[in-house]
């Protein structure tokens, strides 16, 4: 045992006695094998901790100069299932956005394509300023306990005043406290997966349209659009604006500032700056709308 050590070691003190030529054989195997493995091993070894290494510190670089790029960003707090189909949305959409999760592994990022995220807990105001809450444009609160949601909801509103909050509720009552802690929309996924079970059931027909349209299959897509301040829109009609002779697009709802939504409205209605019209069309027409309205 002791002369294998130092053999392997590459000390090499000598033969204590003389060995004959069996020995020396043997030595000779040893040391090529033994050395070759011992190599082998610690190579393999160090190239998995500076791999490891590496890769949390450059994935962390990257994550860092995506934040830094990301403009009207999204907020997404917790990624279970309800989390995940919101990112996944965002991600077919090309929406920026940032995933704040509590359980999330240092390397996470690298397993949903370029996603990013954030380690911690949403409600902690630490992380939400590092996921950058003062220049976000919406908070998605999925968060499994609606406990949780409520306080990061309070949390949010007192750090931006002109956040969009959306949260999520599990239990009747949950409603109105999110809404008295500042959400601007509640859903309950409970209760939308019964009603669309329910409609399912009824309508099925008009089930699958609205399926169809809201995640743009068939070619048809529905969305909304705001009317920009020096539009070309603003100050006509509906009629007057050829949105359907243009870009084959139905105006289905028209939400004036500070006012209810007109559903339906006539191809007499004025539109005006800052008006929110939902839009039902192609969806290659829609895209267009889209870019011209925003350029």
């Amino acid at each position: 045992m002791y002369m294998t050590v130092i053999t392997l070691s590459t000390v090499g003190f000598g033969e204590i006695f003389p060995l004959y030529t069996t020995g020396r054989v043997f030595a000779m195997v040893l040391i090529v094998f033994g050395v070759g493995l011992g190599a082998y091993a610690a190579t393999t070894i160090g190239e998995i901790l500076l791999e490891g290494h590496l890769k949390q510190v450059f994935g962390k670089k990257k994550m860092e100069n995506k934040l830094k790029k990301m403009n009207r960003r999204h907020i997404i707090a917790g990624l279970g299932r309800v989390g995940r189909q919101v990112a996944d949305e965002f991600a077919r959409r090309k929406v920026p956005f940032v995933i704040v999760e509590r359980d999330a592994a240092p390397d996470m990022e690298y397993s949903f394509d370029g996603w990013v995220f954030l380690q911690g807990k949403a409600t902690d105001e630490k992380v939400l300023e590092h996921a950058g809450i003062d220049r976000a444009r919406t908070l998605i609160s999925t968060l499994p306990d609606e406990a949780q949601n409520v306080y990061l909801t309070l949390t949010a509103r007192a750090m931006n005043k002109n956040l969009v909050i959306i949260a999520r509720a599990d239990f009747e009552g949950g409603e109105k406290k999110l809404m008295r802690a500042g959400a601007d929309h509640v859903v309950s996924p409970h209760v939308l997966g019964g009603a669309r079970m329910a409609l399912a059931s009824l309508r099925p027909n008009v089930v699958d349209f609205v399926h169809m349209t809201t995640l743009g299959e068939g070619g048809l897509s529905i969305e909304e659009v705001v009317v920009p301040q020096g539009c070309r829109l603003s100050g006509k009609s509906l009629i007057e604006s050829r949105l359907k002779d243009e870009y084959g697009a139905y105006i289905i709802g028209i939400k004036k500032p500070d006012r209810q939504m007109n559903i339906a409205p006539g191809p007499q209605t004025i539109l005006g700056e800052s008006d929110v019209l939902v839009i039902i069309g192609p969806t290659e027409g829609l895209e267009r709308l889209g870019e011209e309205l925003t350029h």
